[in-house]
Parts: C-alpha cells; structure tokens; sequence
C-alpha cells in the first residue's frame, strides 16, 4: 500500500501517539491544545477571502441594495448649480523709515494671518446678510414663504445665502475662489457676482468708518489742543505787557538773547556808534601829536623863560598850599600869576603852531566829547539790560509752552489733513479675477459619482454585515477553529454531499470527494496510538444531525476495507440509525440486560468483514443500562472478538448516554458540523465527555463548504472539484443488509 493510498493529499499531518501510564492516550505536542486565545478568528486575508465567500449573495445583496439607493437618490434630487468666482487678495503695505540708509521702503503685513482674515470675512452672517439685502432676496417666493413677516423672511434668507456659499482658497496663491449652489443658474450666478461686490464695498467701508473715527479723535485733539494753545499765549502776551518786554526777535533767536529786547537792541546800537567814535577820536589824537610835535620844537625856544617862571610859580604855589588855603589873598594873587603866564606861553605857543594845529586840537576834543557821552550812555544800557534779563527767564518759560502747544497744533492739523486725503481714496486690496457666469448645467446629482458611492457603501455595509455575522455567530467552521476554539486536533474534514443519493451510493464510488475524505479520517486514526486505530472508538458529536451515524457508517466500511474484523454497535438506545431486516428483538439494549454471549446478537451486514450490533428495543431507561457494569463487560467481549470496535454514541448535550459510553470506550472521536455547531455547546460537550473519563483523540468537521473557506478537494488527479451537497441527513435511517451469524 503506498503513501497515497493511506493518507491522500490534503489530510491533516497525522502523527502516532504515546500510551501513557494507566492506558490512556497522550497526544503529541503538536496536536496538543494551543494557547488559548481570543474566540474571535484572526482577521487576515485568507479569513477575510473565505467570510467574503460565504457571505458573497448577502455582499451581493447589499451592493445592489446601495447601486438602487444611489440610482433613486438620483433621480429624486433635484438639479443643483454652481457659479463660481476668483478674487484675488494683496495684504495692504506700510511705509517705513530705514535709519541706517535713511531710505523710505514699503513692507507688507503677514500673508498667513491677512488671508485667514479675509476667508473669515467672506464666510461671515453679517456679508451674508448683506448679499439677502443687497438683492431683496427676503422677497423672492422660490426662497422664502411670503407669509412671514419681514424681519423673519430676511433671517431666513440670510441663513440660505450662508448655508449653501462656501469659499476655497487656491493653494500657494492669493486667489480664492467662491462659489454658491442654487437651484436656479441665474440666482446662484448672481449671488456669488453680489458676494464679490459686497466684500470689496464693505472693505472699503471699513477702511474709511477707520479713517473717519480717526479724523473725529483727532478733531477733538486739535480743538483741545487749540484752547491750549490760545490760553498760553494769552498768558505770554500778559506777562510781557505787565512787565513791559518788547522782543525785537521771534522764534527761537529770542530765547537766551539779551539782543532781543528793546534795551539790548539799543545797547547793540550804541556799541557800534561807541567802537566808531572812538575810532574817530584815536585818529584824531593822532593826527593832533604829529602836528603838535613838529609845532613844539618851535614853540621851546620862544617859550623857554616863561616856562621856567611859571615852573617856579607852580612850585611857590604848591609850598604855600600846603600852609594857607587857596582863598588867601597871596594864594589868589599867586594863582592869578600862573594862570597869567599860562596864558601867555599858550598865545606864544598858538602863535609858533598855527591855524591846523588848532584844527586837529579841536577834531581831537569833539572825538573825546563824543566818546565820553556814548561811553556814559552805554553804562546806563547795560544796567537796563541786566535787569531785563532776570524778567525774560519767566518770559521765556511762557513763550516755549506756547511754542510747544503751537508745535503740537500744527502736528495735528498736518496729520488731520494726510487721514482726509488718504481715507477716501487708497488702493483696495480685493480685487476681482473672474467674475460668475451662469453656469451651463448643473453638478448635482453626478449620476456616476452616486453609482460609485452607492457601490462602495454597499460593498462596505455588506462586508461589515458579513463580519458582524461571522463573529456574532460563533461557530466551528474550519478546522482552524477546530484546532484553536475547541483545543483538539482535527482529524480530518468531511465536504457537505451533493444532492439527495444515500450516503451507500456515494461511498461505493471511491473516486469521490466524501469517499477521499473519509480514508483521510481513518489514516488519521490509523496514527492515534503505537498500534494503530484505537481497539474501541465512539463516534459522537455535540448535538443530533451533524452527521455521526453517516461518519461511523462510512469508518466501519474503510476499516473493514483494510481487511479488519469490524464491529460497529448502535449505542444509541434513544434513535438508533441503524435498521436492519430482522425483527429488532435483540441486540444492545437486550444484550445489556442479560449475560448472554455476543455472538448471539451480532448480524452480519452486505459489507465484508462488517458486523453490527443493533440497537435492539428500545429501553424506557437508557442511561441506566449503560451505566451497568455489564457494557464494560460487552465492550470487552468485543475487542477480543473484533480486530475494531465502533461505537455510534448519541449525542453528548442533554443526555447522559454519551459520556458513559466515552467512560468504557478507549478513544472517542467528536463529530462537528462545520457552521452549525456553537463553541460554547461544543466545548461543553467536550468537557462532560473528558470528566466522565473520556480520551477525546480529536474531531472531525463534516458537511464543509470547501469553496466558501477557501478548502477544495481533487488533490491534483484530475478530480473535477466537488459541488457542495450533504453528508447525509440524520433524518433517513441507514439501511443494512443484516443477517444472524451461523
């Protein structure tokens, strides 16, 4: 017998298992139970593949249910347009002064935050409003109902303008585009031309209600500024009058000069007279000593007695003085004396010098008169003058406040002037690129854009019912979830039967699918134990129906195919599958009463090397019997008898037949159908079997969908893949040719 022939491709890797201590079974490592983990499958692409596959007709369902919704929506909408219109946005520019190259440059204002203002203001309620005024849309009856009233109607309006006009910025520009859906072409083209207008005119309007509270606050400066200004020169003009200041200078040559009062003025004045006249009178002593000089040497000779006389005259004088007062009559007449000789040494001396020495003295002496009088008039100025100047520091104060207060005035009025130019007329920073036209036709509904969203909600809702279907229902499907739910090997995986032939119809062709699935069953049970099969195996499963008779029916066929002795016994005291020909007077239930032989029950079946052990009468107590010593006893008759005993168990949950059976047979296989069984009722009976003492060597998953989880059969020899059909219904009895042995 070759490789193939016992362990087909596409069988579960199956490896032999060591008896422990006592004779119960052990499973090796890999068979053993994995971690344990989440109920919930992993989701990855095989899983995902296989959940679509399943679940394609409600995936299908649901696409079409989204394409027909989409198709309906469509056609139940109505027609909407869009005018669209670009406006362009410069951020304003301020100059500044540059004092290093005392340059004048004009800088713009942050891009960013200039922009995001501006979006923010075309967005706004109040332009909304604006726009819904602007045209009298709280009139138009396709927008709002007539009768309400007015305040109402233009709320509502404004709301409609708001809600269906949007603004896109155009990325690394400064253009935005606005845009304004309506039913109507026309009205959603005019809407969006009177959104443009009414942004730019209401920019413009801020700006200049700017510049006007700007020019009002600075009114209100000036004309504060102006009474100051008045008051202090009031005051100066008082204090110079009562202190009789008279400046010859204004501005700020006045302040800390003497020159600039009247005093001062005239001191300057008679300075320059004083330096000319004392130039005059230098020049004329001059000229008066060279002429003096040159009379004198004339003048000694005739001169020289009389001079000596009256030296000696004025010496008498001056030594008598010092005795007698110059009222005593010598001292007069000695007086007289001098001043006679005087006299005649002047009349001799006029008479050597000439008439131009007399000129020149008397140049001379008008220049010392002159000089002497500017000179006294001068000392008399500076006085006046330093006494003025102690009145001027309290002048001088007065007149900077006013100076000051006058500064500060015209500042105002120059500034009050620049706002009132520059507030009606600067440069607006929207502009408009594009304006709106009427659009050509509209861009709602997009029937394909529908048909695709349609597609993909429904593609998406069907996926998610799938995999909320596939999770919330926890079933053992594959034997993934054999091997990770239920903690067990799984032994083998058995396709759902097609159409409604007798399970003996479809395992007499060898050639299909079931077939080949059922001899990897009995190849993996052929590895559970050093020796082989387990001697004694019962064949049960969670609930009734998933197929257990059918799977025990088709073990004792293959193993007795191998040329084994095979007895397969009708546990099942409460339905039994198996009917034979006979009357059913004999059998389990009889034989569990009595201490009869086995042979006297067992019948020979159609199949070779087959017997069966029938159910026999049906008990009023099944569990009972098979909780008596005597089916240890049977079962042991049995295996000294048979090369293989099976054992169809009823099921395991709400029956206490199972588990007994499971506590005297050697090994047990759990039979699950793949979709149908819950975890939790699997893992139940699971339990229950392993604490009556049960050796559960794995379980084997029947009526498979192959194509829905991805799992095919035809193992490469040309076998056209099986169509899904049923394993057999626990509804139709399994008929066997059965006869007394001799």
């Amino acid at each position: 017998m070759s490789k193939n022939d016992i362990e087909p491709a596409g069988a579960q890797p199956i490896w032999p298992l060591a008896p422990q201590h006592g004779g119960a079974l052990a499973l090796p490592q890999e068979w053993g139970p994995r971690p344990t983990g989440s109920a919930m499958p992993d989701l990855n692409l095989a899983t995902l593949w296989r959940i679509v596959s399943e679940w394609r007709w409600l995936i299908l369902g649901a696409v079409a249910v989204g394409v027909a919704g989409a198709i309906v929506i469509t056609f139940l909408t109505p027609p909407l347009y869009r005018a669209s219109a670009t406006l362009e946005m410069n951020p304003p520019t301020v100059e500044v002064m540059d004092p290093t190259k005392g340059t004048r440059a004009m800088v713009g204002s942050n891009d960013r935050d200039f922009l995001a203002t501006q979006y923010g203001l075309l967005a706004s309620r109040s332009l909304a409003q604006r726009v819904a005024q602007d045209l009298n849309l709280a009139s138009n009856r396709d927008l709002v109902s007539p009768e309400l009233d007015r305040g109402t109607r233009l709320k509502v309006a404004t709301g409609i303008v708001a809600g269906n006009f949007t603004v896109k910025p155009i990325e690394g520009s400064r253009l935005v585009k606005i845009s304004f859906v309506s039913t109507s072409p026309t009205l959603a083209a005019q809407i969006t031309n009177s959104y443009a207008d009414n942004f730019i005119n209401s920019n413009l309007e801020r700006r200049y209600e700017a510049s006007a509270y700007a020019r009002q606050f600075l009114e209100r400066q000036i004309a504060k500024m102006k009474q100051e200004l008045e008051n202090s020169e009031r005051a100066l003009n008082a204090y110079a009058q009562s202190q009789q200041i008279i400046r010859t200078a204004s501005g700020d040559e006045s302040r800390g000069n003497d020159a600039a009062s009247l005093e001062g003025a005239s001191l300057v004045s008679l300075n320059a007279a004083l330096a000319q006249a004392q130039s005059r009178r230098i020049d004329a002593e001059q000229k008066y000593r060279n002429e003096a000089r040159v009379a004198t040497s004339d003048v000694t000779g005739s001169t020289a007695g009389m001079r000596a006389q009256l030296a000696t005259l004025e010496a008498e004088y001056q030594e008598k003085l010092t005795t007698f007062r110059p009222e005593y009559p010598d001292m007069i007449r000695l007086k007289s004396r001098i001043t006679a000789l005087q006299g005649e040494i002047r009349r001799e001396a006029g008479t050597v010098s000439g008439s131009r020495a007399a000129t020149l003295l008397a140049e001379y002496q008008a220049a010392a008169a002159a000089e002497r009088m500017l000179q006294g008039r001068v000392a008399t100025l500076k006085s006046q003058v330093l006494g003025q100047r102690g009145k001027s520091i309290q002048y001088n104060i007065l007149q900077r406040e006013a100076d000051t207060n006058r500064s500060l005035y015209d500042a105002l009025l120059q500034r009050y002037k620049e706002i009132g130019i520059a507030g009606g007329v600067g440069t607006n920073t929207v502009s408009v690129v594009d304006r709106a036209e009427v659009p050509g036709g509209p861009y709602k509904p997009n029937l394909m854009l529908n048909l695709l969203i349609g597609l993909g909600l429904g593609l998406i809702g069907g996926i998610g019912a799938a995999l909320a279907l596939e999770f919330l229902n926890d079933t053992i499907k594959t034997p993934e979830d054999v091997r990770d739910k239920l903690q067990l090997p799984s032994l083998g995986v058995i396709p759902k039967k097609k159409g409604n032939d007798a399970l003996s119809e479809e395992l007499k062709d060898q050639s299909s699918p079931i077939s080949e699935a059922y001899y990897s069953l009995r190849t993996s049970l052929q590895f559970t134990t050093e020796t082989g099969a387990p001697k004694s195996l019962l064949i049960t499963s969670t609930r009734a129906a998933e197929g257990k008779s059918s799977t025990t029916l088709a073990l004792a066929q293959n193993f007795a195919r191998l040329g084994n002795s095979v007895l397969l016994i009708d546990g099942d005291l409460r339905k039994p599958a198996f009917v034979t020909g006979v009357e059913p007077d004999e059998g389990l239930s009889k034989l569990l009463t009595n201490v009869e032989p086995l042979a006297k029950h067992v019948l020979k079946t159609q199949f070779e090397n087959l017997s069966l052990l029938p159910c026999g009468p049906l008990p009023p107590n099944p569990a009972e019997l098979l909780a008596s010593t005597r089916l240890k006893a049977i079962l042991a008759e049995a295996m000294q008898q048979f090369d293989m005993v099976i054992v169809d168990g009823p099921p395991v949950l709400g029956l206490a037949d199972a588990p007994l059976l499971a506590g005297v047979c050697r090994a047990s296989l759990l039979v699950v159908e793949s979709g149908k069984t819950r975890t939790r009722a699997a893992t139940d009976a699971i339990g229950r079997l392993k604490a009556s003492g049960g050796n559960i060597v794995g379980a084997v998953l029947t009526k498979f969908h192959q194509r829905a989880h991805g799992y095919g059969y035809g193992y490469g020899y040309g076998y056209e893949p099986y169509r899904y059909g049923g394993v057999g219904s626990r509804d139709r009895e399994i008929k066997l040719i059965a006869q007394r042995e001799a």
